[in-house]
């Protein structure tokens, strides 16, 4: 990756035009939403002077709620094309500077299909959400990373009172890696919160998770605490999870600060790991200076250490 003053003479000779050219349309999206929003306020002041004394404020409410929702909906409409414009020409910018082999597109991402084929979440898929595909090869490994959110539903009550509820599976970033190894079966390491709470208790019930596959137990004490690791082929899951990998995994945990899964099949490594802020958004309440795209070079950095961080570049094994 290219260095911070590699950057800042890229912002000097280039990007700072660019911004420059998009700064007025960030200033008269921001206007309309600011104009909007005075609207529904005014208009809100004037349905409570007349309903409230009437004794209708239930009706002033619902007009309260469709307000908020008339001022969402005008920031989506207002914001949406100078984001999906500066996504296209800063942000891809940044990133394709930093890393020349990578290439961004901001409306893709982890198919999925891909997610799924991970096997990190069993759980069934009724929405899924994704951005911020970047995609190419970092040293040696080819690589593909996106955020990615999956929910499913469930409901509850019946007739007009049944309410639908929206589940977070998975929100955060996704990561895909070549491991240049062709894997026979199926290894997935999973956050240890069973054992972590409930201790031996913990340990026999992982036993039973069937689906699964075998529990694999590894003589790693620190690696045990953290994490728990199944797989259809305990030979290979070991050949995997050697000593190096497993204190490079929970270095890795360490370092991002939040929990992490991992799974190895075919010849990939796939890597989930938990974020609440969206990666590579443009400031919208501020104008857009170096700093902002210091941070954007951090966003990349989450996903492209990870090549280090696990050591994909060197090439222990070859595949068949």
């Amino acid at each position: 990756m290219k260095s911070p003053n590699d950057l800042q003479t890229f912002y000097e000779t280039t990007l700072k035009t660019q911004i420059d050219a998009l700064e007025q349309r960030r200033r008269r999206a921001l206007n309309g939403c600011f104009i909007t929003a005075g609207v529904v306020v005014v208009a809100a002041i004037v349905i409570a002077a007349m309903t409230i004394p009437t004794g209708e404020p239930v009706f002033f409410a619902l007009i309260l709620i469709g307000g908020v929702g008339i001022v969402a909906a005008a920031y989506v409409l207002f914001t949406s094309g100078y984001r999906r414009d500066f996504k296209n020409t800063i942000v891809r910018g940044v990133i394709e500077f930093m890393e020349p082999n990578l290439r961004y597109y901001p409306d893709q991402g982890i198919s999925s299909r891909q997610f799924q084929q991970s096997e990190l979440f069993k759980q069934r898929i009724d929405r899924y959400r994704c951005e911020d595909l970047v995609q190419g090869r970092i040293g040696q490994t080819d690589v593909a990373f996106s955020e990615v959110h999956a929910q499913y539903k469930t409901s509850s009550g019946s007739g007009k009172n049944r309410r639908t509820h929206w589940h977070t599976i998975f929100k955060g970033l996704f990561f895909i890696g070549d491991f240049h190894k062709d894997f026979s079966g199926r290894t997935v390491v999973l956050p240890d919160r069973a054992e972590k709470l409930l201790g031996r208790l913990g340990q026999t019930l992982q036993g039973w998770n069937i689906a699964r596959g075998q529990l694999v137990k590894l003589e790693d004490v620190e690696f045990e605490r953290e994490f728990v690791v199944y797989s259809d082929d305990q030979i290979e899951a070991r050949y995997i999870l050697s000593t190096s990998m497993m204190e490079r995994i929970v270095a890795l945990k360490r370092k991002l600060n939040t929990d992490i899964s991992l799974s190895f099949f075919g010849s990939r490594v796939y890597v989930a790991f938990s974020m609440r802020d969206n990666l590579f958004e443009p400031k919208l309440l501020g104008e857009t200076d170096f700093e902002t795209l210091l941070e954007y070079v951090s966003d990349l950095r989450l996903a492209t250490d990870i090549v280090e961080d696990l050591n994909l570049n060197t090439r222990i094994w070859s595949k068949a």
